[in-house]
């Protein structure tokens, strides 16, 4: 007799959540090929097929809408159950902190994973500019934060290494300016502060000409070619071209993006979101 099987399900709220096969493979951790496979696999034993596919995306079909809302409420059982007879059933208040300019949505999905299998915690989520965000731990606003460093510290947890450099417009040549148009981040974070001693530590002559609270933004400024900025070295592609030592760049040293708990905060609470993110950027 056929039936079916949680992760076949789970697979298909996935992808329905995200509405693609890339982004629904990237949040249950597998590969597109095994996510389509699963879901093949639910489609001959619905004899219908529960997506319709679309450009690069996805939507549900007639099926699919029916399946989802009875989906959900296992799945959610499911977890349920878990967590009561493992004793994961922890519960209270945890607050999180969440950079707003996450481009992968990595760390969104961390906490949706969480909510799910810890529903009996109360989860307050912070997503705004990271730069806040050690302040808030020692002011008691927050019990948990991922952000951004120049250096990992004590008591924190590295995540991930990423190279940055500083970017100009392919169409473009303000680099070659005296002063130089810079654009950066408009708060006191690690950043501006790399950005500004880079230069001074050059004898470089600059002036800020635009500022703004997101890579998004830095990233549009250099990319319409009024200015050089900061950025991470996956981001820069397309229009955007990596200025080197060659362009009288200096090297800069990577970013890291930590865990930092407070000082006092819920160890469970904090075990349990640290060990979802840790296995998360495992996977990269």
């Amino acid at each position: 007799m056929s039936h079916l099987e949680s992760d076949l399900l789970r697979t298909f709220l996935a992808i329905s959540d995200a509405g693609s096969f890339v982004g629904g493979a990237a949040r249950i951790y597998r590969s597109q090929s095994a996510a389509s496979t699963q879901i093949a696999k639910l489609e001959t034993l619905l004899g219908a097929n529960v997506f319709e596919r679309h450009g690069r995306g996805v939507r549900l079909t007639a099926t699919g809408e029916k399946l989802e809302p009875v989906a959900r409420g296992v799945v959610r059982q499911l977890d349920e159950t878990l967590a009561e007879l493992t004793g994961n059933a922890l519960s209270g208040t945890l607050r999180v902190g969440i950079p707003d300019d996450d481009r992968e949505g990595r760390l969104s999905r961390v906490v949706a994973d969480f909510a799910r299998t810890y529903p009996g915690v109360e989860l307050s989520v912070h997503c705004t500019f990271s730069a806040g965000f050690p302040k808030a731990l020692a002011d008691g606003r927050l019990d948990l934060a991922v952000h951004e460093v120049g250096s990992v510290g004590p008591g924190m947890e590295q995540l991930w290494a990423e190279p940055i450099a500083w970017a100009g417009s392919r169409a473009h040549s303000v680099q070659r300016d005296d002063p130089l148009p810079v654009a950066l981040f408009d708060r006191a974070c690690w950043w501006r502060d790399v950005a500004i001693s880079s230069l001074r530590d050059s004898g470089r002559r600059y002036r800020i000409v635009y500022s703004s609270e997101t890579a998004v933004g830095v990233a549009a400024a250099i990319r319409a070619g009024i200015a050089v900025g900061v950025l991470n070295r996956s981001a820069i592609q397309d229009e955007l071209v990596m200025l080197s030592t060659a362009d009288g760049f200096p090297d800069l040293p990577p970013s890291f993006l930590v865990i930092e708990r407070r000082e006092g905060a819920d160890p469970e609470l904090c075990a349990a979101m640290s060990d979802s993110l840790r296995r998360a950027f495992s996977r990269v």
